[in-house]
C-alpha cells in the first residue's frame, strides 16, 4: 500500500502560496508539438509505448512474496515552481520529496496533469490524468499516473490553478503533493515510455487503480488551461501487465 510519512502533512496543506513579483521573466518556448496531428510526432522508438488502454482481465496478479511491490511515498511538501510547458500544467519539485518503489528509492521531479486521460481501465477514460515523475539516481523514470474523477475539492490542486500562469515557468508556490494522491497503493504496472516526444521508452509506469478527486470547478478550471492534451492509446504489443492489490 502507499503509505505516507505524515511528519508535516497537516500543515502542508495549509501552507501559502508565493507569487514571484508580476515583472519576472516569461516561460521559455517549449518544443512544439501538436495533439491533433500525433502521426507526426518524432523519434517515436520501438513498440513499448504509453499510454495503453489497462483491460483487467489481462492483468497478471503480481503476489511474489519475496518481492516488496509496494509504493511508499515520503511527502513532507515544500517549494514547488508552476510551470507552462506550452502542453501541460506542470508543478516542479525542489528536492525532498521521494518514494519507495518495489524497494528502491526514487525521487520526485515534478508532476503535471493531461485532460482527459492518458491511460483508461476497463474501457473508462476519466476527465483528468496526474502523472508525478520520480527519477532515481541511475536516471530510471517511474511515473505513478493518478486518475481524477468529479468529487470532493482538493486544497492541493486549488494552490496549482490559482498560481499557475500562462506563458509563466517561474511562479513560486508551496504545497504537498501528497494531497493530490490516493491512500491507497493498488495499481497496474507496464513497461512504456514518455507520452510526450521524444516518446523516450524504458519508463516504469504504475497506474494506481484507487481515482484522485477534484471539484466539477477544479476539473473544469484545468481544462480550460489544457484540454486534448492526451496522446491516444497505444498497443500492448504483448508486455506484461502486472496488477498488484495489496490485501
Amino acid at each position: 500500500m502507499i503509505r505516507f510519512h505524515r511528519a508535516c502533512m497537516p500543515a502542508c496543506l495549509a501552507l501559502l502560496a508565493l507569487a514571484l513579483p508580476s515583472g519576472a521573466p516569461a516561460a521559455p518556448v517549449a518544443p512544439h508539438f501538436d495533439y491533433r496531428h500525433q502521426d507526426q510526432w518524432q523519434e517515436i522508438h520501438g513498440d513499448m509505448q504509453s499510454p495503453i488502454a489497462i483491460d483487467s482481465s489481462l492483468a497478471q496478479a503480481d503476489r511474489d512474496d519475496d518481492d516488496d511491490d509496494r509504493i511508499v511515498l515520503h511527502h513532507v511538501g515544500g517549494d514547488a515552481t508552476a510551470v507552462d510547458t506550452g502542453h501541460a500544467v506542470q508543478v516542479n519539485m525542489a528536492p525532498g520529496d521521494s518514494a519507495n518503489i518495489r524497494g528502491r528509492r526514487f525521487g520526485l521531479q515534478q508532476f503535471h496533469f493531461h485532460a482527459p486521460s492518458e491511460h483508461s481501465i476497463d474501457g473508462r477514460s476519466y476527465p483528468l490524468e496526474g502523472h508525478f515523475v520520480y527519477k532515481a539516481r541511475n536516471g530510471r523514470l517511474a511515473v505513478i499516473a493518478v486518475l481524477f474523477e468529479e468529487g470532493a475539492p482538493n486544497a492541493a490542486a486549488a494552490l496549482v490553478l490559482l498560481h499557475f500562469q500562462p506563458g509563466r515557468s517561474d511562479v513560486a508556490l508551496r504545497l504537498d503533493p501528497a494531497a493530490l494522491l490516493p491512500s491507497t497503493a493498488d495499481y497496474y504496472h507496464y513497461l512504456g515510455s514518455l507520452t510526450t516526444p521524444p516518446l523516450s521508452q524504458n519508463v516504469e509506469w504504475y497506474v494506481l487503480t484507487s481515482k484522485g478527486s477534484m471539484s466539477a470547478a477544479q476539473i473544469a478550471g484545468f481544462k480550460a488551461r489544457y484540454d486534448g492534451n492526451n496522446r491516444a492509446r497505444q498497443a500492448l504489443n504483448g508486455r506484461p501487465l502486472l496488477h498488484f492489490a495489496d490485501n
